[in-house]
């Protein structure tokens, strides 16, 4: 597929010494929902502001369907932005404020009027063109936000955070709806977020960003079951880390992280010295002690928190804090607090980072 959106060693410094963002590449593809993930102040709205031309990187490239945009302004790069407050004019009805931006375009009434309704019609509006904002739900004036942003037909669609000021289950149903009206108008779209569920859920793939730079770009299963650094195995999900020193026994690759503790490798991590991995939670299988053999540690349940479909457990084995997480379906053994356990993993569910 081609690239939608070509970015190239892009900086963005202020001040002439904070650097927002820090020679970020990445090829953003046609008809593709791309996230870029990350904590506060990681640079994320910042490169999407310069995608959308509110912001002028200081150094590199953005180009848009082969075409070099970097120094065209916003009004003249055909994108639609949805923000996280929706930016709607509270005294203009629904469709005056869906139709702003084919005003500003000069198109005559007819047409507005035309374009407004099948707007309308995408986000399962129609009927509330008469409405204020003020009269409409928090999910409704998202979809209005939305509608205005289809409705000049973009060929990119931003949104910065546009889901955040939702509760959580109309977060979740939102998400479904936008991922569906993606899908239906094939839009690129790239979509800014702190919340690592609503990025792995949405997206095509996710750029996870930190401190300015781009930590690892990859589908979502890629992001979450094969983190390529220690920061990125830390900020999505819950992750068991462990750092040791790699050495070789009988053949086999090995992590020894203490004297108590050794983790059987099954890649080759191609270097021999200080390594640090990664162990999800529901990839460890808890069993009574002794059940039965395999690459593990036995240990104390400190606590067990009900999650409804699952259970996360707190234990302490080897002188550490581990956690491990149980489906609730009776297919395994649930335990209590102080209850002594073993567990067990396969070399295969160990993931090797950069630090």
């Amino acid at each position: 597929m081609s690239a939608a959106i070509d970015i190239v060693a892009v900086t963005k410094t202020y001040d002439g010494r904070t650097r927002a963002v820090d020679a970020v590449d990445m090829a953003i593809r046609e008809g593709e929902f791309f996230s870029l993930l990350g904590p506060s102040g990681c640079g994320k709205t910042t490169t999407l502001r310069m995608i959308a031309g509110f912001e002028t990187p200081t150094e590199g490239t953005i180009a848009v369907g082969g075409a070099d945009v970097t120094h065209v302004p916003a009004h003249k790069r055909d994108m639609g932005m949805v923000f996280q407050n929706y930016a709607l004019f509270p005294h203009r009805s629904v469709g005056e404020n869906v139709g702003f931006g084919l005003r500003m375009r000069g198109m005559d009434r007819a047409m507005i009027a035309r374009k407004v309704t099948d707007a309308l019609a995408q986000v399962e509006l129609v009927g509330y063109e008469d409405r204020r904002p003020g009269q409409l739900s928090g999910g409704q004036q998202q979809r209005v936000a939305l509608a205005r942003a289809i409705v000049i037909e973009p060929r990119v669609l931003l949104c910065d955070e546009p889901l955040g000021a939702l509760d959580k289950k109309l977060r979740q149903s939102m998400q479904f709806e936008l991922k569906q009206l993606q899908r239906k108008l094939g839009l690129t779209m790239v979509f800014v977020t702190h919340d690592q569920e609503e990025a792995l859920a949405m997206s095509d793939r996710i750029a996870v960003m930190n401190a300015g730079k781009v930590e690892q770009i990859g589908t979502p299963s890629e992001i979450y079951d094969r983190p390529g650094t220690r920061f990125v195995a830390d900020f999505i999900g819950d992750t068991n880390l462990f750092r040791g020193e790699v050495i070789r026994t009988g053949g086999t690759c090995v992590l020894r992280v203490d004297s108590d503790l050794s983790i059987e490798l099954a890649e080759e991590p191609g270097t021999i010295g200080p390594l640090s991995v990664a162990l999800r939670p529901e990839k460890i299988v808890l069993t009574a002690p002794g059940a039965h053999a395999g690459q593990g540690l036995d240990g104390i349940v400190e606590s067990a928190n009900f999650q409804g479909g699952s259970v996360l457990y707190r234990i302490e084995a080897a002188g550490r804090r581990l956690l491990a997480q149980q489906p609730n379906n009776g297919s395994h053994e649930l335990f209590q607090a102080g209850a002594a356990v073993a567990l067990r993993w396969t070399p295969s569910d160990i993931v090797i980072l950069k630090d």
